[in-house]
């Protein structure tokens, strides 16, 4: 099979990942030494900003005052739709317990994190609903405290549709602090925060460094890059609204990757025609993100048939996924790598982004290929259990000696021999390895 590449993209959604590193590592250490000053330094430096870091109800009550009526249902809308879909997956997993043998039960439980700290970006873009994404899960998956984070605005504060999205998904405490010195507040447990034992959504390079860098002494929902979005479409495709779509995961950033695969060139060349035009029609800052995005990171590719749109779909393993193709249900049988699926015109990547009810935080730069994205099973541990009667480990202690032998860890073994001799004194056992 051929694929032509009517477009070819000129850069890679990667920064200076060396220069980065060391700015983090450098901030991260500062704080932990410095702790609640050095953080405050770091965000009049960063944020300029000088104000409380922890939300009073006051604040978060007069900020909620400040948003529209109608954007207050609208998020109201977004959050039940997020809660019902988590509550959905929460229900797919439960405590278990099985007999192995007679005698023997061992049994699985699902335990949330005792503290989440969920990190909202507030810069470029005010992202309600990360807030809304985040912290709804974490509070349907049973997080005893959740921490909402988000940078705040010099002489503004914290966006207040973030603040209200916050408040009204379940956050215990709302944290005026961007960058790397919020997530390095909600780790180390900064300004009477309980430490986090989970760091989830998205944020820039540094956010994004930050959390890397913390992994292993907390949890995290996934190392996040540049979003990216790829979309299927064959010659039933309408060419205005897959450029549409194409234009409106653009805007994200100016490295931000958008594909069309398809195996109709007339499509191609169609779509390819619309998009510039389409850009220049956005406002300034969304335009700028989107020209660049779709001159340096874009790639149109037309392959043979639908089987090999599938597969070099696959080799992408994009964070976001839209069909715009006949027979759909083939689509979703076949498609194995992606983030988010989206089948039909009737639906779009933008309707996850904000209100579906599926959640947006998501793996990028292929890591779709290994991984899915945040939802309530971030949030909990599976951890296993047994219990048995002394007859019922009598099979799995003459099992365990003899497998520990061959392995040559003795003291294994030994844990097992004691107990065959208090419990059946007097029976005679080959725990040997080469019994």
């Amino acid at each position: 099979m051929t694929r032509e590449y009517l477009k070819k993209a000129t850069l890679t959604a990667k920064s200076d990942a060396t220069e980065v590193h060391e700015i983090v590592k450098n901030i991260l250490s500062d704080i932990e030494a410095g702790g609640d000053a050095k953080a405050l330094e770091y965000a009049k430096k960063f944020d300029k900003y000088e104000g409380n870091v922890i939300l009073t109800q006051e604040e978060i009550d007069a900020a909620c005052d400040l948003v529209p009526e109608k954007l207050k249902q609208d998020i109201q809308f977004a959050h039940s739709n997020v809660k019902k879909f988590a509550e959905a997956q929460k229900s797919t997993v439960s405590d278990v317990e099985v007999e192995i043998v007679p005698g023997m039960i061992a049994g699985q439980k699902a335990i949330p994190v005792d503290a989440a700290g969920c990190y909202v970006p507030g810069g470029r873009y005010s992202h309600i609903a990360s807030a809304i994404m985040t912290v709804t899960t974490a509070k349907v998956a049973g997080c005893h405290h959740i921490t909402a984070c988000s940078p705040p605005r010099p002489g503004v504060g914290v966006a207040p549709a973030i603040i209200y999205a916050a408040h009204i998904c379940g956050a215990d405490k709302i944290l005026a602090l961007g960058g790397v010195q919020g997530v390095a507040a909600m780790t180390f447990g900064l300004f009477g925060l309980p430490k986090a034992n989970i760091l989830v959504g998205p944020g820039n390079q540094f956010v994004a460094e930050a959390k890397r860098i913390l992994f292993g002494r907390v949890g995290i929902d996934m190392i996040a890059g540049p979003t990216d979005s790829l979309i299927l479409a064959d010659e039933t495709a309408d060419a205005h609204i897959v450029a549409t779509d194409l234009v409106s995961q653009a805007e994200h950033g100016y490295n931000s990757p958008v594909w069309l695969v398809t195996d109709d060139h007339v499509l191609a060349e169609k779509v390819m025609g619309l998009v510039p035009t389409l850009i220049d029609d956005l406002p300034e800052l969304n335009r700028e993100n989107a020209f660049a995005a779709w001159r340096d990171y874009a790639e149109v590719i037309v392959c043979d048939d639908r089987e090999d749109m599938a597969a070099c779909s696959d080799e992408y393993a994009p964070e976001h996924l839209t069909v715009q193709a006949e027979d759909i249900d083939w689509w979703l049988e076949r498609l194995t790598c992606y983030g988010s699926l989206f089948l039909g015109e009737e639906t779009t990547v933008s309707y996850g982004d904000k209100a579906t009810g599926t959640n947006h935080v998501l793996p990028t730069s292929g890591a779709a290929s290994y991984t899915g994205g945040l939802s309530v099973h971030k949030y909990m541990k599976i951890v296993t259990w047994q219990r048995a009667t002394r007859e019922g480990a009598k099979e799995v202690a003459i099992a365990t000696a003899r497998i520990s032998r061959l392995e040559g860890m003795e003291g294994h073994a030994r844990a097992a021999d004691v107990r065959l001799a208090k419990y059946f004194p007097g029976e005679n056992f080959d725990l040997t390895a080469e019994g």
